[in-house]
This record gives C-alpha cells, sequence and structure tokens, in this order.
C-alpha cells in the first residue's frame, strides 16, 4: 500500500491581509502558519510533502527549508486546479492517495486529515472531500447533494451559485484525499468556464462525479478547524485557538494553569508534570520548564531552560538557564547567556546577563551582574554593579566561593575577588582581592557642625527663625 503524498498550495498573496508578506507566512504562534499545516500532514501520515509555489516563492521556500519539503511552482496564479496541476511533474508517476490542503488552514488537526486517508482507502474512492457545517457559509464552495441518498452531485462556488445554492450550509473545505492518477486525469478535462476565470479544483471533483467514479464527503466533527485565514481579524481568532489547544493539551498532562485565556505557550516549549502557570505569563520558543515550578504571574520565559523546582515571578528570562530551586524576581531581567546554578536568587530589580551565578548564590535586590562568574554561596548586597565596559571593550569580574559583596559596591574589571572576601559597602574596587581579606575603598568622612542651620538661615532669615 502506497504511503500518502500531501501537496499543500501555498501559491497565492492573499490581498486581504492588506501585506507585502505573503499570507502563509503570516505568523501563528512564532512560527509560519504554513508550517502548522506540514505538521499536520505529517502526523497524518504523509510520506512526502509538496508545497506549490508562486508569490513570494523563495522567501516561502527560505521559511520551510529545514522542513524536508519539496517545491512545485506556479508562475502565474491561475486557481487551484492549476495550482495542483503544477505538482505533477515533481509527483513522478505516484499513483497513490493525494491528500491535497491549503497553506492557510493552520487548524486542521492531524487525526481529521488521517480520518479523510482513511475514508478515501475504505472507499476505493478517486476522490474523498473535506466538508463543513458552518453557520456562516460566504465565500465556500457549497457541497450540493442528490436529494434521498445524499450523494455528492458537484461543488459550486460562492461566486457561482444560485441562490438556492447559496443557501447550503455545508461547505467544501479545500482540503481533498485523491486517487493521484484519477486527479491528473480530470485535472486534463476542466476548463475556466467561471466568474474568476480560474482552473477550479472542484471542478475536477464534478469531472470524477459525472464519470461515475466513486467520490466520497468526510464532514468535520469541529468547523472551526477548517477555517481558512482570509485577513487580519481571522489570524487573531486562529491564534486564540491554537493557543488554547496547546494550553489544554498541558493541563491534560499534568501542568495547572491557573487562567487559560491569559497564558501563551509556544508550540516548541516544554513543561513539566505539578508545574503551575499564572496568569499573564509567555513561555516562548525552545523553552524547557521542569517540573514543580511556578512560573507567573507576569512573566516571559523566552527559549530558556527552568530547573525543577525552580520560582520565576514577575520577571523576564530570555536565553538563559536556570537550575534546580532556583529563584528568580519579582522584577528581574535575566539576559542571554545567564546561568543560575542550584539554589541560587537573582531577586527583585536585578539584571544579569552572560554570567554564571553559583550554587546557593544570591544577587537579592537592586544589582546589575554583567560577565561575571560568581562561586559557589557568594552574596551581592543592594546597589552593587560590576562595571563591566569600558566604552569600547567589555571585562570579566570572578568572585570566588563565599564572598561577601557590600551594599553600592562597584566592582571595575576586570577584577577577581577572593573566597570569602568581604567588599565594604559603598567602595569602588579595581583591584584584586585576596581570600579572607577586607577591601574598603572610602575617602573619609567629615562633619561641620551647624552648617544646616546656618545653610537654612542664609536661604530663608524667616524661616529660620
Amino acid at each position: 500500500m502506497s504511503e500518502p503524498v500531501a501537496v499543500i498550495l501555498a501559491a497565492g498573496q492573499g490581498t486581504r491581509m492588506r501585506s507585502k508578506r505573503a499570507k502563509v507566512l503570516h505568523p501563528l504562534c512564532g512560527q509560519p502558519m504554513l508550517r502548522l499545516v506540514l505538521d499536520a500532514v505529517r502526523r497524518a501520515g504523509a510520506a512526502r510533502v509538496i508545497v506549490v509555489v508562486g508569490h513570494q516563492a523563495d522567501q516561502v521556500r527560505q521559511a520551510v527549508a529545514r522542513d524536508d519539503v519539496e517545491f512545485a511552482v506556479q508562475e502565474q496564479q491561475l486557481g487551484t486546479g492549476h495550482a495542483v496541476a503544477q505538482a505533477k511533474a515533481v509527483l513522478d508517476g505516484y499513483e497513490g492517495p493525494l491528500l491535497v490542503a491549503c497553506g492557510d488552514t493552520p487548524l486542521l488537526k492531524p487525526e481529521t486529515l488521517a480520518e479523510l486517508i482513511a475514508r478515501h482507502r475504505r472507499a476505493q474512492a478517486a476522490a474523498t472531500v473535506l466538508s463543513a457545517s458552518v453557520a456562516d457559509p460566504t465565500g465556500y464552495g457549497r457541497i450540493v447533494r442528490e436529494r434521498g441518498t445524499g450523494r455528492l452531485l458537484r461543488i459550486v462556488e460562492h461566486k457561482d451559485a444560485t441562490p438556492e445554492e447559496a443557501t447550503i450550509r455545508e461547505i467544501n473545505t479545500g482540503t481533498y484525499c485523491f486517487d493521484a492518477a484519477s486527479l491528473f486525469a480530470a485535472l486534463e478535462k476542466i476548463r475556466p468556464d467561471n466568474a474568476q476565470g480560474e482552473y477550479y479544483l472542484p471542478d475536477a471533483v464534478g469531472v470524477l462525479v459525472r464519470e461515475g467514479a466513486t467520490v466520497e464527503v468526510v464532514q468535520a466533527a469541529d468547523p472551526v478547524e477548517v477555517m481558512g485565514i482570509n485577513d487580519r481579524l481571522e489570524l487573531a481568532r486562529a491564534e486564540a485557538v491554537v493557543r488554547r489547544r496547546i494550553v489544554d493539551g498541558w493541563m491534560r498532562a499534568g501542568v495547572t494553569v491557573m487562567d487559560p485565556d491569559t497564558v501563551y505557550i509556544d508550540p516548541q516549549a516544554q513543561i513539566g508534570p505539578d508545574t503551575i502557570i499564572w496568569p499573564f505569563t509567555f513561555i516562548l520558543g525552545t523553552s524547557a520548564v521542569g517540573e514543580d515550578c511556578r512560573i507567573g504571574p507576569h512573566s516571559q520565559v523566552e527559549s530558556s531552560v527552568i530547573g525543577p523546582g525552580s520560582v520565576v515571578e514577575r520577571s523576564v528570562v530570555r536565553q538563559s538557564r536556570l537550575g534546580p530551586a532556583c529563584t528568580v524576581g519579582p522584577f528581574a531581567y535575566l539576559r542571554p547567556g545567564t546561568v543560575l546554578e542550584e539554589g541560587a536568587k537573582a531577586g527583585s530589580f536585578v539584571e544579569i546577563k552572560q554570567s554564571i551565578i553559583g550554587p546557593g548564590s544570591k544577587v537579592p535586590h537592586l544589582a546589575y551582574v554583567g560577565d561575571a562568574e560568581l562561586g559557589r554561596d557568594v552574596n551581592v548586597g543592594a546597589g552593587a554593579i560590576t562595571c563591566n565596559y569600558d566604552g569600547v571593550n567589555k571585562y570579566r569580574t570572578v568572585i570566588e566561593d563565599g564572598a561577601f559583596i557590600g551594599s553600592n559596591a562597584n566592582l571595575v574589571a576586570p577584577v577577581r575577588i577572593g573566597a570569602r572576601a568581604y567588599i565594604g559597602a559603598g567602595s569602588t574596587v579595581s583591584r584584586d582581592v585576596s581570600p579572607d581579606a577586607l577591601a574598603l575603598e572610602r575617602a573619609e568622612q567629615h562633619e561641620i557642625p551647624g552648617w544646616a542651620n546656618r545653610r537654612r538661615r542664609k536661604s530663608s532669615p524667616q524661616e529660620a527663625r
């Protein structure tokens, strides 16, 4: 039995998007909507995928280059039937099941496509059409059935429908499974005799019906999944559907999501069981969150690893790695290249970038650590910073195990603070500090008695009395 091959139609511009970008390249959950269709047909069993490109062909190729697909080119957009015909040469005599889908239908479920293919095979059909019953069929082709038997008679496009046909609520979704040889034979017989002057793929279905071939119709259980994307409003609706599917999937897998409507999780992200995601939280890119974590509220984790048992509260974590039982926030910003080892803490209003914070070390509040390496059990006081940039180059700071950095200290890199050393509050340290030493750098404190009173008397004699 031949493995199915899929053809995805992605040649159109999508003028209603009002965009310089080809419609199938508009992002959905952080990736081109075309990629969601590719994923669906693959998971439905397609062994090969051919994408028909046209408008912005090079950009479409580039967007899915890593997806192991083949391409056919539709130089002129002369309709869906013409688009599928361009794939014939790439198929090179293939005669098995041919799944045809549109690149702007990203809500299709693999299970629905798999059932379409299975029904097609069971019936040994020349064509099997995926339909749906919708409340408002405006703009869609209608499924015209024979009264009594329910047999498919034809598919009529909206602009070509009679007033009676326009009342039909069962629509053609633009997704089909064909016997490849039957399809290409039928495509040679269709003509652009319609309001658009195009070669319609549904007309090939009509040819097969008239010739007495077996043509089946499978109705999608959920009409939402066959929705095509034609403008930005529909793109936003589709985004909401996909986002909710992802969140629902993680809840079924053992993740607690406190308010699913306000949580965004990208498709590539991974989350361990018994983790709690609080409202207004984004888990983006290739992030991997371990089990028993607490993320949010109001947090963003982007392409980062969060170790088991860690907490990220009201903070941003980008391209960073947290070990087990780390604490971040509230209001911390971990920039790319940050590593927090087991039990480390980045507290409120802390910014860290390109730095390693060793096991058990703490940067509790109001500090900046950049291009630094902290050992085990280091404490960085409030307002302390590493001065890593001289306006031209960036330099590294090393703070060894057990060191204590006092509040408002400035560590001017390159500098090394020895193990268990103390840096006095308010010190600016520009030379290495030995282990177990205390480093102080302060001007001597002077006191001028009565100065404040004399100043008040001079500026406002009346107030001074």
